[in-house]
């Protein structure tokens, strides 16, 4: 059991529901800790193949709880030091920690997929940036709130999301703390789709994932780690490592399934990605 999450595993899809809708799914300290365990055992396990992220109550999440900011190990902790270069070397390494939290969605080797409905405000942003695609029901929006309240995002929202959207875009959020509704958030590409409601946003995502969950793991994987790293590399440096991912992952067997399956008209079975080592 876990106090920020709900977890469910069914036909290679993981969804992973957010539980605190009363409280705005805000982010509390236990929040930051869960989520990149959960995802990283699912990881681990190859025990899906396909993340769904989503939530619960009027809100997807409204941030960072307070109790982030505050308490023995909060951001205004210091670490428990007096000196302000330990209080500061303190907070270097916990922001590092949060954005962890995050990044583990584009470690796991399998894609994350976000259900996103009304606000999606602050850290919310910084993790949903962080996921493969977003989708969203008609009543979302977006702000990065972190400007509102005299501070500078800092978990990964600008450094993601100018490479997701228009980076003019990108920066009018960021410097004036707007709001993006959910139309707009289509327009500018930071969505795939909008859903008409909460109900038809989460079974649409969920069937998105599913026709995912039925391609070959292998050849999805590989196909995470080519686009991932093209984002953040050359074209000439892009295409010298997926040439490397295939000379040593690409054996066939999956092409040879995907085909005899349609000759017989059936649906393809892959074998599951190996787990980890641990």
């Amino acid at each position: 059991m876990y106090e920020c999450f709900e977890v469910s595993n069914s036909d290679g899809v993981a969804h992973l529901q957010l539980r605190r809708g009363d409280e705005l799914n805000t982010m509390l300290p236990s929040f930051w800790e869960e989520l990149p365990r959960i995802v990283e055992e699912i990881d681990r396990n190859a025990s899906a193949r396909v993340i769904v992220i989503s939530s619960t109550g009027r809100h997807f999440s409204a941030g960072m709880d307070l109790s982030v900011f505050t308490g023995d190990n909060g951001l205004a902790a210091g670490g428990g030091s007096d000196d302000k270069g330990r209080r500061a070397s303190a907070l270097w390494m916990l922001v590092q920690h949060l954005q962890d939290s995050f990044t583990a969605l584009e470690r796991a080797r399998v894609p994350v997929l976000a259900a996103i409905q009304g606000g999606c405000i602050g850290g919310a942003v910084d993790m949903v940036c962080a996921a493969d695609m977003r989708y969203c029901s008609a009543d979302a929006f977006f702000c990065v709130q972190e400007i509102n309240i005299g501070m500078t995002a800092d978990v990964g929202t600008l450094q993601r999301l100018p490479k997701l959207i228009p980076e003019g875009v990108a920066r009018e959020l960021a410097y004036t703390g707007d709001r993006m509704p959910a139309e707009r958030a289509l327009e500018v590409g930071l969505v795939n789709r909008v859903f008409e409601d909460h109900e038809t946003l989460v079974e649409g995502t969920l069937e998105v994932a599913a026709r995912i969950a039925a391609h070959s793991p292998l050849a999805i994987w590989g196909t995470k780690e080519a686009i991932n790293y093209a984002r953040d590399h050359s074209v000439a440096d892009s295409l010298h490592q997926i040439a490397g991912w295939q000379s040593g992952m690409f054996v066939g067997s999956d092409m040879a399934e995907e085909f005899a399956a349609k000759a017989e008209g059936r649906e393809p079975s892959f074998e599951d990605i190996p787990p980890r080592p641990a």
